[in-house]
């Protein structure tokens, strides 16, 4: 991976901590850099970006430390990512309402243009990406 790839998805992390990106821009920023896919992980307050050629890099994260539910809600899960969706949240308030929805962190298939969402227990919630028309 080179620097400009590197410091791009640095870029990315900071402008959605700090509320100046939102997903569709990150979503186009990572592609054009050559990113396939990436895990969010909650408990460990990192995320894991995939290049098409194999390599990786983990990112810090950091969010404020909060419990994850036991019990994982898909329904929960989809409100928050529809609020994300309407401009209605930070990503720091998604993360904190999807812990709550029992969330431990989630997949972003840039290539298969789907989110999959994952709780303790296995459990699951797939999102779409919304179609270009939307």
């Amino acid at each position: 991976m080179n620097a400009e790839q590197t410091a791009a998805i640095r870029a990315c992390v900071a402008g959605s901590l700090a509320g100046t990106l939102q997903f569709p821009q990150i979503v186009q920023q990572l592609i054009s850099i050559g990113v396939e896919r990436y895990h969010a992980d909650y408990s460990r307050q990192e995320t894991t970006y995939y290049l098409t050629s194999g390599e990786s890099l983990v990112v810090e994260v950091p969010h404020e430390a909060q419990p994850t539910a036991m019990e994982f809600s898909a329904s929960a899960v989809e409100q928050a990512v529809r609020q994300s969706q309407r401009g209605e949240h930070s990503y720091r308030d998604f993360v904190r309402k999807t812990q709550a929805a029992g969330c431990v962190g989630y997949f972003v298939q840039l290539t298969g243009r789907r989110v999959i969402y994952f709780g303790r227990c296995g459990e699951s919630h797939v999102e779409l990406f919304p179609s270009a028309s939307n």
